[in-house]
């Protein structure tokens, strides 16, 4: 028995639940190739923009407008007042495969990071045992850094799978390396560039493989568990603050509603394209938490 509710029941494959700057929720959904916005209270949505390349991560300059990662064709593209999408950077060179996640900085830099091999091949020709196989020795991948003018620079390298990302009320830059089972740390340069990482939370002994995060006022960080129907709250050096089950494997999470206590998840029986893509057993969750979101 899970401990949220079904919001939405027909999504193909939900990422990245935002509070976008009008307070709306927003999120991807990968297979449908669009960008949507969410009542909360109704599960009404919105069709904000549709992305052919895959869309996944979602942020905001401070102007308001929208960046989002389009996937297949490792870019990063801009939504304008008037609805169209323009690029606003390319990642072609620096990423390895698809790109995925992104944090959005008040300065108006986004860091992205991007698979670095075809996982989702290895998962469908060798199952779940491929994720201890690729847990020990992964293809690495390396986080972007993109200027507000479209300016890329690698910001940091050899990550294991480089995925959600939040910002701590000091600055601190936590990122899931999804592969490594565990979240770092990053100190950021006032030119956005990272300093050397530091293992913020170990997450192996509680079997989580960090997706999507979000962080709450107490800088806890709720991170989707990846490999199970769960969301975790963890705290520096990597002690659990409260579990959260879903009805399925959780592979995304976002704090919402006005008073940010609305968890969001994103689940999906599998992440696999080839379970899911051409399936709606995608489902967007909440559930409120005890503890505000930030």
């Amino acid at each position: 028995m899970s401990d949220t509710e079904v919001l939405l029941a027909d999504l193909r494959f939900g990422e990245a639940p935002r509070r976008g700057p009008d307070g709306r929720l927003y999120l991807s959904d990968f297979y449908d190739r669009q960008v949507l916005a969410v009542d909360l209270t109704t599960g009404a949505r919105e069709v904000v923009c549709e992305v052919p390349g895959q869309p996944s991560g979602l942020g905001w300059l401070p102007d308001g407008r929208m960046l989002v990662v389009s996937m297949l064709d490792r870019t990063v593209l801009r939504l304008e007042p008037d609805g169209r999408l323009a690029l606003h950077a390319d990642l072609s060179g620096l990423a390895t495969f698809h790109t995925n996640d992104m944090l959005v900085h008040p300065s108006g830099r986004a860091y992205v990071g991007n698979f670095g091999f075809d996982l989702h091949a290895q998962l469908t020709e060798h199952g779940m045992a491929a994720l201890a196989a690729l847990a020990a020795d992964p293809p690495t991948a390396a986080l972007a850094l993109v200027e507000p003018d479209g300016e890329v620079r690698v910001a940091a390298s050899g990550l294991r799978f480089p995925n959600g990302m939040v910002l701590l009320s000091d600055g601190t830059l936590v990122l899931a390396e999804t592969l490594g089972a565990r979240l770092l740390a990053f100190d950021v340069a006032e030119d956005g560039s990272l300093g050397a990482r530091r293992v913020w939370a170990d997450l192996r002994e509680h079997l989580v493989a960090p997706d999507g995060v979000s962080v709450d006022v107490e800088d806890r960080v709720w991170a989707a568990a990846g490999i199970s129907p769960s969301a975790v709250r963890v705290g520096a050096g990597g002690h659990l603050h409260g579990r959260v089950t879903t009805s399925q494997n959780c592979f995304a999470v976002g704090l919402a509603g006005p008073d940010r206590r609305t968890l969001v998840c994103c689940t999906a029986p599998s992440s696999l394209p080839g379970e899911v893509a051409d399936r709606r057993l995608g489902r967007l969750e909440v559930v409120e938490v005890d503890v505000p979101g930030a």
